[in-house]
């Protein structure tokens, strides 16, 4: 099989987003110090992931996706093998291709959520890298003058 981006490639561009995302500042986890108070506490809005999570959660979901298709894999097998025992073979091919078929939508919804955070993060990245300054500032007042 012919792949876009060689595993290497995608193992370095990896590396490198998750390192130059380093610098982003984490969420401060303080405790109220008065455990006795009756008022509930609003929790701050979450900040967004950064590039570096992204990749790191895609890799994730390729992992999960992986994971679930070897189970549906090994179930099908198991319950195939169970219906050859007891001398069912058609059951016992409808349940290893069942087996199968599981196991292709696991791994191929696993790869395409993963591969989807992966370009997100990649992509947010490689724009932390060029669009580094600037962007806060406020806009000049208006040059009209007035009579």
């Amino acid at each position: 099989m012919r792949h876009a981006f060689p595993p290497l490639s995608i193992a370095l561009l990896t590396f490198a987003f998750a390192t130059c995302s380093q610098n982003v500042p984490a969420q401060s986890t303080e405790t109220s110090p008065a455990p006795h108070s009756t008022q509930t506490q609003t929790q701050p809005p979450s900040q967004p992931r950064s590039p570096g999570g992204d990749v790191g959660s895609g890799t994730g979901d390729i992992g999960k996706g992986a994971a679930k298709g070897t189970g549906a894999a090994a179930e099908g097998v198991g319950k195939g093998a169970g219906d050859l025992v007891t001398l069912h073979p058609i059951d016992a091919a409808g349940n290893v291709g069942k087996g199968a078929v599981g196991t292709g939508k696991d791994v191929g919804v696993g790869a395409v959520k993963g591969t989807g955070k992966i370009a997100k993060g990649t992509g947010r990245g490689i724009g932390k890298i060029f669009h580094h300054g600037g962007r806060d500032e406020t806009p000049p007042p208006p040059s009209n003058p007035q009579n």
